[in-house]
C-alpha cells in the first residue's frame, strides 16, 4: 500500500520535501520524495534528545526528579519546558514549573546534565543508546541536543515505530512522555502564538485542544511530536495507529502554516478509511 495523499508535497512551495507514514507495528504505509536524503531537523531533534535521557533514566544514570539546570528545576522540569530558562539564553525568566517557556537552552542543559552523569560527549549517548539500536545510520547530533541533529525519513519512521511500540524503553516511560506534565501550565508554542494550556509531556508536545495548531483538525486530541524551524515535522496520532513524518529544506513560516495541515488531514483520512 502506497499512501497518496503523501504525494501532495509536490506542491509545497520548498526545493526538496520528503514524508513517509509508519504504522505501530513498524510497517511503513508508504514514502514520497527522496526518503534518503538527510535534513537538519531543528526541534525535532528534541524528542530523539529526549528519549535518550529516558534511556538514562531507566538505566539509573539520572533520575527524573533530581535537580538540574536553574536552582529548583529538575530533569522533568526541563524536559517540560517548564524549568524557568529563557528560550535561547542561559539566563532564569521565572520560577520553575510556572510558566511552559520554550526553551534550547533548556535542552542544552539537559544534554550537559546526562553528559555528566553518564561520562559520555551527549551526541555518543545518543548514537549508543537510541540511534544505533534503532538502525538510525543516517542520523546524528552535530551540535545542540536541542536543534543541531541531522536525519532522514526512512530513520525517523523507525524513531516513530519504536516510540508506538517501544522496545528500548519501557512502554510506562513512553507512557509518560505522552502525559501532560504541569498541567494547567500557559505559554507561547513558537509560530503559533500564546496557548492555555501550552500541554507538553517530557520532551514531546501535546495537540490536546490547542489552536491554531500544525497538526490537522482531525489529529486526535492525544498526537503527540514536534515541528522544527528548518520546515521538519514528526507527529503521532495514538487513536489513527500511525504516525508521520515530513523534512523539508524550507525553513519554517507563512507557507508550513497553511501546506501541513491539509497535509495531515489528507494523510489522516486515508489512514482511517
Amino acid at each position: 500500500m502506497s499512501l497518496k495523499s503523501l504525494a501532495s508535497i509536490e506542491n509545497w512551495p520548498v526545493p526538496t520535501a520528503a514524508a513517509g507514514v509508519v504504522r505501530a507495528d513498524g510497517t511503513v504505509l508508504g514514502t514520497h520524495g527522496p526518503s534518503g536524503h538527510r535534513f537538519p531537523l531543528a526541534s525535532v531533534t528534541k524528542p530523539l534528545a529526549a528519549y535518550a535521557v529516558l534511556v538514562a533514566y531507566e538505566e539509573g544514570a539520572v533520575e527524573l526528579d533530581e535537580p538540574a539546570g536553574p536552582e529548583g528545576s529538575t530533569v522533568r522540569h526541563l524536559l517540560a519546558h517548564t524549568s524557568g530558562l529563557a528560550f535561547d539564553e542561559h539566563r532564569v525568566t521565572s520560577a520553575p514549573g510556572e510558566r511552559r517557556l520554550y526553551s534550547n537552552a533548556g535542552f542544552e542543559q539537559l544534554g550537559d546534565h546526562v553528559e555528566k552523569a553518564t561520562e559520555i560527549p551527549f551526541a555518543e549517548y545518543l548514537r549508543q543508546a537510541v540511534l544505533e539500536p534503532l538502525g538510525m545510520t543516517s542520523t546524528s547530533l552535530e551540535g545542540s541536543p536541542a536543534k543541531d541533529g541531522v536525519s532522514t525519513v526512512d530513520d525517523l519512521l523507525r524513531f516513530a515505530a519504536e516510540v508506538q511500540a517501544p522496545r528500548l524503553l519501557d512502554p510506562r516511560t513512553v507512557a509518560a512522555a505522552m502525559t501532560v506534565q504541569y498541567q494547567g501550565t500557559k505559554g507561547v508554542l513558537p509560530g503559533y502564538g500564546h496557548q492555555s494550556p501550552n500541554d507538553w509531556g517530557l520532551g514531546f508536545e501535546i495537540r490536546d485542544g490547542k489552536s491554531p495548531h500544525w497538526t490537522g483538525a482531525s489529529s486526535s486530541p492525544r498526537t503527540f511530536g514536534h515541528f522544527g524551524q528548518s520546515g521538519t515535522f514528526l507527529w503521532i496520532d495514538p487513536d489513527a495507529g500511525a504516525a508521520c513524518v515530513a523534512l523539508a529544506d524550507r525553513a519554517f513560516g507563512p507557507w508550513a502554516v497553511e501546506a501541513w495541515p491539509p497535509f495531515t488531514d489528507a494523510v489522516l483520512a486515508e489512514v482511517r478509511g
